[in-house]
């Protein structure tokens, strides 16, 4: 068995064989004098003879290991998702066209159409950004994490009323409109509380359980724009804000306004 020598003066490597250990020599690089160690004195590292686990009789492994499930596409999901998508949205736009005659109950409608896309949208977003490299969840276990993030989604927009209804005042809310930076500050506000949420839920890191938020946050709010007519609450300052026209039919009578506009041969 040869012996491995390293020069303690050029460190140069190179073999020996074993009936050489113990003697001393010159380098054959550096012509320095070296020691060649006893074949006795290496250190030899053994590898396991077998690896832990359960063996059967013939101390042959019966563990095997666990197999990481891919995500994969599939058709007949893709098509469910993309049909209940364009109900969704059909829906919302009939909701739209009779919101007139809706307006007395369209809040509890779209509350009740939150508490059931919550969960269905939690539960999407799940399927396309769960990371394949962790476990993932599963069955009833991932039921309960979708239904649970999917209603703390839709509680978000209770949140967004609360806030900008009592903190910003009701007639900046209902009537003339919240300024841009309060509306910026109630979406920050529901998407911290959306990313944390998905962070417990999920074990998503921040930045994926921002992006879970988003799906969920960026589709309420089109089919809100189909059933109301504006984004987010508090963007009705063009639509209900006195103008200057309504001000001046306020101050100067119907009927003066008609005699004004009258031909001269009329008033005369």
């Amino acid at each position: 068995m040869p012996i491995h020598v390293i020069c303690p003066t050029c460190h140069a490597r190179f073999k020996v064989g074993d009936q050489h250990g113990g003697k001393s020599g010159n380098c054959p690089k550096c012509k320095g004098a070296i020691q060649i160690p006893k074949a006795e004195d290496e250190v030899v590292i053994h590898a396991p003879e077998s690896e832990a686990g359960a063996k059967d009789a013939k101390g042959r492994n019966v563990l095997k290991p666990i197999k990481r499930t891919e995500t994969k596409f599939q058709l007949n999901a893709a098509l469910i998702i993309g049909g209940a998508v364009v109900l969704v949205f059909a829906v919302a736009f009939l909701l739209g066209n009779s919101r007139d005659q809706l307006k007395d109950v369209l809040t509890y409608i779209m509350a009740g159409g939150l508490a059931v896309l919550g969960p269905a949208l939690a539960y999407a977003g799940y399927t396309f950004l769960r990371d394949d490299e962790s476990g993932a969840f599963i069955g009833t276990d991932l039921l309960v994490r979708a239904l649970g993030c999917g209603l703390v989604y839709a509680l978000t927009w209770g949140v967004y009323w609360y806030v900008g209804y009592t903190v910003f005042g009701s007639e900046p809310y209902l009537i003339t409109g919240l300024e841009l930076w309060q509306i910026g500050l109630l979406v920050g506000i529901c998407i911290g509380i959306g990313t944390f949420t998905a962070f417990v839920a999920f074990d998503f890191e921040p930045m994926t359980g921002f992006f879970h938020f988003a799906l969920f946050f960026v589709t309420t709010v089109l089919l809100r724009f189909l059933i109301v007519g504006n984004f987010l609450p508090g963007m009705n300052r063009e639509e209900k804000k006195p103008g200057v026209r309504a001000a001046v039919m306020e101050v100067v009578p119907h009927s003066s306004i008609v005699m004004i506009n009258a031909p001269p041969e009329m008033i005369s």
